[in-house]
């Protein structure tokens, strides 16, 4: 944590008195071994509990004798601390004081262990690849959306802030937690003023923060954009002093190449809008990056994946179902016409998703018969294990940049179901459009399943006849 403005650089802060160093044992029971890190108020070693024979993170407050503010933050720490659970939060196991010397009391949390460097090392080695930013940015933003949901804003997002897991085992796939909440606030009644703007860190402060009016989530998410911009690029979006650096960003935006992916620009440019309402929630920065590693992935089996890959097993049911290169037999239009009603939408269609195309086999309320695999929604939701709903496409990090919805189609709203065979493999969709916002509730969704799986049974059905007059 640190201070946006303040006055001449003072002496690093001595931190905690001399006996809490390796082989001090802390209350009897941590014995501290390396130290970790040292703040402005706080000083971070590793350390052993003795008790339940493990390493440990140990954070000893700085002790000011005297200085209520202080004290409030720390209990505040503690308190939001102690009510957190979250894959992508640095847990919390014990809070204490250390009270061998009355006169000089070591007030403590012991946390877990995060074997791994932090991001600002790793980001000192170059910029990361766009597939590990969208796992890294996937567990931050689920974490922030986690800590919205429970009223609370963390206020300092920066990469010294963001661990990076090492498991040491064949898990490849980068993890990140969020810690240090010193300066995080509750906000159960509403934003809060940002004192001045004397919380986070000026690199990547939002631009309320650095003017000092009321903080609220979405302000987190402006500094996790900044984030994640600078692993994608190696370059801090706001570097120089405080002060320069925080006024910057309400002068001007943050420079996104245009030579990042469509979904990075446009995820980041919503992110980083200077109009906090302009700005998405945590938990669709998390659906939108949840979508991008799946998508991730799929490119990555259809680039390099050996012949049993799960996209050739699913082309090959594609093939055994005979349902590519036949003639309309309008089969399946009335269902999609009856969806077209049931649910007062201008679009439903039956999709088959080839390998660089779409197929419509049923088409009500568009003359097309086919686009291309990478603009199609399709291709996203035959990724999905179950429905793929967007409410609204034009606010929905996910699909915000498709061309289908920024361009002259403008498109707003889709659900899709995938058409699963008995063996699991997802053939293409059933799905509704509409060129305007709306909701879908869970019955809608249960509702369009049951239209999906007719399509189904009718496709297995032909299959069994074939099968049956070849035997």
């Amino acid at each position: 944590m640190t201070e946006l403005i303040s006055g001449p650089a003072a002496s690093p802060p001595a931190g905690p008195r001399q006996r809490a160093e390796p082989g001090y044992l802390l209350s009897g029971r941590y014995r501290i071994t390396d130290l970790i890190g040292r703040g402005s108020q706080s000083t971070v070693f590793k350390a052993y509990d003795e008790l339940l024979q493990r390493d440990v993170a140990v954070k000893i407050f700085r002790n000011n004798a005297g200085d209520l503010a202080q004290t409030c933050r720390q209990t505040e720490e503690i308190r939001i601390l102690a009510g957190m659970s979250h894959h992508a939060l640095v847990a919390l196991f014990d809070a204490g004081a250390d009270l061998s010397d009355p006169n000089d009391p070591l007030t403590y949390l012991v946390m877990e262990l995060v074997g791994g460097q932090d991001l600002r090392h790793r980001g000192a080695q170059g910029p990361l690849s766009a597939a590990h930013m969208a796992h890294i940015g996937y567990d931050l933003a689920d974490g922030l959306s986690y800590i919205h949901h429970h009223g609370i804003v963390h206020r300092d997002v920066k990469p010294a802030n963001i661990l990076l897991v090492d498991y040491s085992n064949q898990d490849r796939r980068p993890r990140a937690k969020l810690t240090d909440f010193g300066v995080a606030v509750f906000i159960r009644n509403g934003p809060v003023p940002d004192e001045g703007g004397t919380s986070g860190t000026p690199a990547y402060l939002s631009p309320e923060q650095a003017a000092g009016n009321v903080v609220g989530p979405s302000s987190d998410v402006y500094s996790l954009g900044l984030v994640l911009l600078e692993g994608l690029t190696g370059k801090m979006a706001y570097p120089g002093a405080p002060i320069q650096s925080a006024v910057a960003r309400l002068l001007h935006d943050p420079q996104i190449p245009e030579e990042l992916a469509p979904m990075w620009v446009a995820l980041l440019s919503s992110m980083l809008a200077r109009d906090p309402a302009q700005r998405p929630a945590a938990r669709e920065v998390s659906l939108a990056l949840r979508q991008e590693v799946i998508n991730s992935a799929a490119r990555h089996r259809l680039d390099n994946a050996p012949a049993a890959s799960d996209e050739e097993g699913r082309m090959r049911a594609v093939e055994r179902y005979r349902i590519l290169d036949t003639p309309a037999d309008g089969t399946f239009d009335r269902i999609a016409r009856l969806a077209a009603r049931m649910f007062s939408v201008p679009v439903a269609i039956v999709s088959i998703v080839d390998h660089d195309r779409i197929w419509f086999k049923a088409h009500h309320g568009t003359d097309v018969t086919q686009i291309g695999r990478d603009p199609g929604l399709c291709a996203s939701a035959i990724l999905q294990d179950g429905p793929w709903i967007i409410e609204d496409a034009a606010r929905d990090a996910r699909t915000l940049a498709n061309p289908l919805v920024a361009g002259e189609f403008g498109l707003q709203f889709y659900a899709g179901v995938p058409l699963r065979t008995p063996d699991g493999h997802n053939l293409g969709t059933f799905c509704i459009l509409d060129r305007e916002p709306r909701e879908f509730s869970p019955e809608d969704t249960r509702t369009l399943e049951d239209l999906a799986a007719i399509v189904m049974n009718d496709l297995e059905m032909r299959l069994q006849s074939r099968e049956a007059i070849a035997g």
